[in-house]
């Protein structure tokens, strides 16, 4: 993967110790796979940010944050993939995740749909209150389902940018192979 061009992006630990708002961390942080970029570290931070990324409220960073220290996985890459959740992709996933739990505990026949939810007449401030209590008229199926779904994400996430790193370094390899054999 094109590592050389993350990596002067990304923080160095000298620069992360340092840090006087994060200093206070520092020994949660020192752990070399938090900001190295290798295909394990980052496909665990991919599937630890798409399972944060579900959890409901503001706090998807912070527990992709503390779910990145806890696994040892890229810090960076989990934080920023749980950025897949915004105002407008939140409705029709937490949707899918109550279809999911309405299949795995087979209730909800399709004949009671959810209602909709709207942020039509809602402010800033009033429409993470209107969301939860639309979360809450869902039930059991969604209780069931968004954990479901986030491993499913996290699942999916981590084979496929592993299986994708992979094929991206079989390639290299075989260009470099053909490369020499070229010359």
């Amino acid at each position: 993967m094109p590592r050389k061009y993350f990596r002067k992006y990304l923080p160095t630990h000298k620069s992360i110790l340092d840090n006087r708002w994060i200093a206070w961390c520092g020994p949660w942080l020192k752990h070399h796979n938090l900001w190295h970029l290798h295909r394990r570290s980052v496909a665990g931070g991919v599937a630890v940010g798409l399972f944060a990324g579900l959890v409901p409220g503001p706090l998807q960073i912070i527990s992709g944050v503390i779910l990145a220290i806890l696994f040892r996985v890229n810090l960076p890459v989990a934080a920023l993939v749980t950025l897949y959740t915004n105002p407008l992709t939140i409705v029709p996933l937490y949707y899918l995740a109550y279809r999911y739990g309405a299949l795995v505990t087979m209730s909800g026949n399709g004949s009671a749909l959810p209602t909709t939810f709207s942020m039509e007449g809602h402010t800033l401030t009033s429409w993470i209150p209107a969301l939860l209590d639309w979360m809450i008229s869902m039930g059991k199926p969604l209780a069931v389902g968004l954990p479901l779904l986030a491993l499913t994400l996290a699942a999916a996430g981590y084979l496929i940018v592993d299986t994708a790193w992979k094929i991206h370094v079989r390639l290299s390899w075989r260009h470099r192979l053909q490369q020499r054999r070229d010359q």
